[in-house]
């Protein structure tokens, strides 16, 4: 197989807290993805105050990984001076990346910070090499294509632009029924804005559509052999086509969740650490690996996997929302923080499990070990047969001692 650049991919995770930033970090990530408190596209995620992107920096550079900050907001007028003031505290934080969508913000962070990368976000839309090498002209030193291009666009675009420009791509997670993100749904039935980082994925619900001339007659919103459909709440997911997507030149494999849980983030990122190394060793073991990298992925939640517009338009099938729901495999239950020198282990419950229950730890190097609650102990101290209330200070007896930064999962159930 040949190997594109000869690069062994970036794998890129997000995070949308310090502790989700750590665990993607311990899983496998080559780099991670945050959002500040501030011109982020994601404000519903917890995002990332001076002080916890500063330890979060920190930590990922002590474990050899770059952290990149998203400021992709498209700005309006009045978001500049505030901008201005973040480009300059980020400047002083010192992130290996900035990611941008608008012109004018990408001015001002290469004027204020020159020494930090910026990144174009897909929200700038890149579908073509002319945009690709004007953004790198510009000064750019990595363009995220559009989610709408296939691998064989993306192979031209490559061979097109200057080799020294980067090439991300989205390699798995939830697709958007717009342009990477411009859709103007959530503004016009909610008046929260997607490009301001507040969309209610109005994409997501079930509509009907109601003749002028007769009310109250509702008719379902749905695609037959001939038609496609504007929604697609498929979820992408390409961990079983990673020889083709580095056959196309790409540098950096991004995965989507900036909203998502430690246990989502940890296990496709374990995941997909394993398919690229596997690729780069021996490709007829990544083949063989292949259904059970599948499996794995099938463990976190998600809706009913595509492969989006890689391999050309998505076909009727996989355009139908219908009948879709998120499919959970595994319920998070709390991250290891600290054991005592009795073993026993600290965790901030998640969801609540009890004394007796069957669960497993999630190790790092890919193991899955069953053990049992033998004892459950709250934060005084007291013992407890479960953990009701949402994080709460849990400390545990399992029939194994875990280690710090594992993950407990159990299976079944709805992640939170």
């Amino acid at each position: 197989m040949s190997k594109g650049s000869g690069r062994k991919p970036e794998l890129l995770i997000p995070a949308g807290s310090l502790e989700v930033l750590k665990v993607a970090v311990d899983y496998g990530g080559d780099a991670v993805y945050i959002g500040g408190e501030a011109f982020s596209l994601r404000a519903k995620a917890k995002n990332f105050s001076a002080e916890e992107m500063a330890e979060g920096i920190a930590y990922a550079h002590a474990h050899g990984v770059r952290l990149y900050v998203t400021a992709n907001i498209l700005a309006h007028e009045a978001d500049l001076e505030e901008a201005a003031a973040y480009f300059e505290e980020l400047k002083a934080l010192g992130p290996d990346a900035l990611i941008i969508a608008d012109a004018g913000l990408f001015a001002m962070a290469r004027s204020i910070c020159p020494d930090i990368p910026v990144h174009i976000s897909t929200q700038a839309s890149v579908s073509n090499s002319l945009a690709a090498s004007f953004w790198f002209d510009m000064g750019a030193s990595r363009v995220v294509l559009a989610r709408e291009l296939s691998l064989r666009e993306i192979a031209k675009i490559r061979e097109a632009i200057p080799p020294e420009t980067e090439i991300e791509c989205f390699v798995h997670g939830a697709m958007c029924i717009s342009y990477s993100g411009r859709c103007l749904l959530s503004a016009a039935l909610t008046g929260r804005e997607a490009n301001h980082g507040a969309c209610t994925h109005p994409c997501r619900w079930k509509y009907h559509v109601m003749e002028e001339t007769r009310p109250g007659a509702y008719f379902p919103v749905e695609e037959n052999e001939r038609g496609t459909y504007v929604f697609n709440s498929k979820d992408l997911c390409m961990i079983d086509h990673i020889p083709e997507l580095v056959e196309a030149g790409i540098d950096s494999f991004k995965i989507e969740g900036r909203m998502k849980t430690a246990l989502y983030v940890a296990m496709v990122a374990r995941a997909y650490r394993r398919a690229i190394d596997l690729c780069f060793a021996s490709e007829e073991e990544y083949r063989a690996a292949v259904p059970e990298l599948l499996q794995e992925v099938c463990k976190a939640t998600f809706r009913p996997y595509s492969t989006g517009f890689y391999f050309g338009k998505p076909d009727t099938e996989g355009q139908n929302y219908e009948d879709l729901p998120y499919i959970t495999g595994y319920t998070y239950l709390g991250c290891v923080e600290s054991l005592d020198e009795k073993g026993m282990a600290r965790i901030t419950q998640k969801n609540k499990f009890s004394v007796g229950d069957g669960i497993e730890i999630m190790k790092k190097d890919g193991r899955d070990i069953p053990v049992q609650v033998l004892a459950m102990y709250n934060a005084e101290g007291e013992a407890v047969e479960s953990c009701p209330h949402a994080s709460e200070e849990i400390w545990l007896q399992l029939s194994e001692v875990p280690e710090c930064g594992d993950i407990l999962r159990v299976q079944g159930g709805r992640e939170g």
